[in-house]
């Protein structure tokens, strides 16, 4: 069963090493000495020379004994900033940063609960189907490790599950958006704002107006956009000659996210005529949306295990893209599980000891079934 105590320890030790994005070097090392602890074949893969960081995405491999679905779990090794030196500390069943830094439970309460809940089965000696362990680096800037992950070198997988999501253990998230990322530029002319105002075109006057003419917020109940930074300016005394506008668009239906990309690139555009000023826009598509019934195998299964680790599991959305995202695109079906982090990205994050825990308990659960051929 599940080691409550080493279980903390190693998730305590984790948080303390650093791994902001593109710097999660020494946690892999880290993390390879303890997957080949468990006899685990373990590689790296090549996304670190692709997005200039410290390491690939780690990939760890277990034999199977059963002919039956391989199973993948997933979870990413970056935290976001203020994320260095974490001093973990533990108060009434809680743990929480010093209150300087994140606490990195997003995403290394998904990691440690994989880790134990391996370790676990390993030590009682389950009979396993093949197991497949991808932890990724940059999700926080892009899921850029898994949009970068060499799925030949995971090979085949029947089921994943990504450990990295909000709210209680038991929440099995099926259906998330696929979303655009929006950077404009819009290039007016600079003059002295005193002595020539009438020979510059103001940047600023022109963005101001075409941020004021797009559907921003909610769209309906599948949509939203939003336009997020703005840049620009170099003084008071100069007209401004240049702003860069920043946004997004997301929906849970690739059509409507396209379509509404397409739309507030049209009213931009359309926005400076008549301006002298002109317009470029870039539009990146980040990643695409996913959705699995509730009659899906690996649903199914996400289901059945958190009965048997006496959770209650509820099937929703979420809002927001994670490795899940493009774990589906590539053909892997995959659930992202609820770990229970709360208040992530500042320093005031904290984990329930209970929902590491549960955590565990039911990726536990997942192996066990398995190993019973019980999955579902």
């Amino acid at each position: 069963m599940v080691d409550r105590n080493r279980l903390i320890e190693s998730f305590m030790e984790m948080v303390q090493i650093d791994s902001l994005s593109r710097r999660e070097g020494r946690f892999a090392e880290y993390l390879r000495s303890v997957l080949n602890d468990l006899g685990m074949e373990v590689t790296e893969d090549g996304t670190a020379a692709i997005i200039n960081g410290q390491t690939g995405n780690i990939v760890a491999h277990l034999p199977g004994e059963l002919d039956a679905p391989v199973l993948l779990f997933c979870a990413h090794m970056d935290t976001v900033e203020p994320g260095l030196r974490v001093k973990p500390k533990v108060r009434d069943g809680v743990i929480s940063s010093a209150g300087d830094t994140v606490l990195g439970g997003d995403d290394k309460a998904g990691i440690a609960a994989i880790v134990e809940a391996v370790r676990a089965a390993r030590t009682e000696g389950l009979r396993l189907p093949a197991v497949k362990l991808v932890f990724t680096v940059a999700e926080e800037v892009g899921l850029l490790g898994s949009k970068n992950l060499d799925y030949h070198l995971v090979g085949r997988a029947d089921m994943g599950f990504v450990l990295d999501g909000d709210g209680a253990p038991g929440k099995i998230i099926v259906r998330a958006p696929s979303q655009d990322r929006l950077v404009a530029t819009v290039h007016g002319r600079a003059a002295h704002a005193g002595v020539n105002p009438e020979q510059g075109i103001n940047a600023i006057q022109v963005a101001a107006k075409a941020v004021a003419g797009l559907p921003l917020g909610r769209i309906d109940e599948e949509t939203t956009a939003n336009i997020g930074v703005i840049r620009g300016g170099q003084a008071i005394n100069i007209v401004p000659d240049k702003v860069v506008l920043e946004g997004e668009t997301r929906s849970l239906d690739d059509r409507k996210r396209a379509a509404l990309t397409a739309r507030l690139t049209r009213l931009m555009e359309e926005s400076v005529h008549g301006t002298g000023a002109e317009i470029t826009i870039e539009v990146e598509h980040l990643y695409s949306s996913f959705r699995l019934d509730e009659s899906h195998p690996v649903v199914r299964a996400a289901v059945k295990a958190a009965e048997a680790a006496g959770l209650q599991p509820v099937l929703e959305q979420s809002g927001g893209g994670s490795d899940a995202n493009m774990l589906n695109a590539a053909g892997i079906p995959t659930v992202n599980l609820a770990i229970g982090m709360e208040k992530v990205h500042t320093t005031e994050e904290y984990l329930r000891i209970k929902d590491l825990m549960d955590s565990c308990r039911l990726v536990y659960s997942i192996l066990k079934l398995a190993s019973e051929g019980d999955l579902g």
